[in-house]
């Protein structure tokens, strides 16, 4: 009840700032709940979703991201690795001001309850962003199986990282591969060792669990 609660303030948010089916959301955020309901609000609309995670450099987000030019950007004011923290906010300000399609920065704060983002360009603290909006039924887009759903990059290591556009259909590919391939069952517990860049942590990693009740 929550995550739907917290996906429709999101999608209404996206909607108000102008997102429409076929723009592209991306985000530069660890696996936190946030960047669920981001992922689910933005293909609720239609919106064709994207991530890096926090522990890239600024080029690397950057050529990625520039290829699709996304309308929102959804970032973290860190990360944390083997017991440190890393502040990320001033390479996010680096990324913004390398991307001029974002219209929108929404900072979700990990590190601290309320970061200072004033050095971010066009940021917006998340909560903030939401607060004129409450929570009602989610007006899903009814789109066809090949729109897009998301994009995924590949590394890297052969020259400008690749684009994979993964469509609607995708999701009938993880109910069944977590069902028969994983086995996976109501009240499971699955643990996926994978950062939001990859289709392993996207994809496999949050999609396939919350369509089975995991």
């Amino acid at each position: 009840a929550e995550l739907h609660q917290e996906v429709s303030r999101l999608a209404q948010a996206l909607r108000n700032s102008g997102v429409r089916a076929g723009d592209r959301v991306a985000a530069y955020l660890p696996n936190i709940p946030g960047a669920v309901i981001a992922m689910l609000a933005a293909s609720s609309i239609g919106a064709i979703w994207s991530s890096c995670s926090p522990d890239f450099g600024v080029q690397g987000v950057l050529d990625r991201f520039s290829q699709i030019e996304p309308k929102i950007l959804f970032v973290a004011d860190g990360y944390r690795y083997a017991g440190r923290e890393y502040d990320v906010r001033e390479r996010v300000a680096d990324i913004v001001r390398g991307l001029p399609s974002v219209r929108k920065v929404v900072v979700v704060p990990y590190l601290r309850p309320k970061p200072d983002i004033s050095d971010i360009p066009k940021a917006v603290l998340l909560e903030d962003w939401l607060r004129k909006h409450t929570p009602g039924d989610i007006d899903f887009v009814k789109l066809p199986f090949e729109h897009p759903a998301y994009i995924l990059f590949s590394s890297g290591t052969t020259g400008t990282p690749k684009g994979a556009v993964h469509v609607h259909e995708a999701v009938l590919a993880h109910l069944c591969t977590g069902r028969y391939a994983l086995d996976l069952h109501p009240d499971d517990r699955f643990w996926c060792t994978a950062d939001p860049g990859w289709v392993t942590g996207t994809s496999y990693g949050i999609l396939a669990p919350l369509l089975l009740g995991v």
